[in-house]
């Protein structure tokens, strides 16, 4: 258990986060984003996108640096494997957003992290994207997430931690909840 003259340092600036959430809560509208993602089809099933900008706080906002990600099937699927696939990409996003929450959290609330790792496993049938059986769902049927988490608190402190992390975390919401997806063709 941290002591109370002890201060955690898991590398979240909380009072910069508790300040943008005062300074929104003021003006709701800055609170408006936008994130983008482009996608370019490269050959077969691979593909390759990038994440440059974002539009927030009543402007455009830019990355330090675009950040690129391929995308590709493997193997058995009859193709090149040049990059993880897009469902195992939508692992990744649940994993870092949960696991910031963690930390953010744990740095509120005076909680020092010696380690966190999670593993993440979503359980698919493979026969409704394959055509094979119309009534098999595309995505997940499930998906598990395990968290091995070590730091300076009681048991029930850490599981407060991730549940606290599921309950604000965007990427837990937009798994577990329903989303409007609007697909078009200019």
């Amino acid at each position: 258990m941290a002591e109370a003259s002890s201060t955690a340092n898991n590398g979240v600036n909380v009072a910069a986060l508790i300040a943008a959430r005062e300074a929104l809560t003021e003006a709701p509208a800055a609170a408006q984003f936008k994130w983008r993602a482009a996608c370019e089809w490269k050959d077969g099933t691979h593909s390759h996108s990038t994440v440059e900008g974002f539009y927030g706080l009543g402007q455009e906002q830019h990355h330090k640096r675009t950040f690129t990600f391929d995308a590709d099937h493997p193997e058995i699927f009859a193709s090149e494997d040049k990059g993880a696939t897009p469902v195992e990409y939508v692992l990744v996003g649940l994993a870092s957003c949960l696991t910031a929450g963690i930390a953010a959290v744990a740095q509120h609330r005076n909680i020092q992290l010696r380690s966190v790792t999670a593993t993440l496993e979503g359980d698919m049938d493979v026969q409704g994207i394959l055509g094979i059986d119309d009534d098999v769902r595309n995505g997940f049927g499930g998906i598990k997430v395990t968290y091995k988490i070590d730091a300076d608190a009681k048991r029930e402190d850490i599981e407060a931690l991730v549940a606290q992390s599921q309950k604000r975390s965007a990427v837990y919401d937009i798994v577990t909840n329903p989303t409007n997806v609007t697909v078009v063709v200019d």
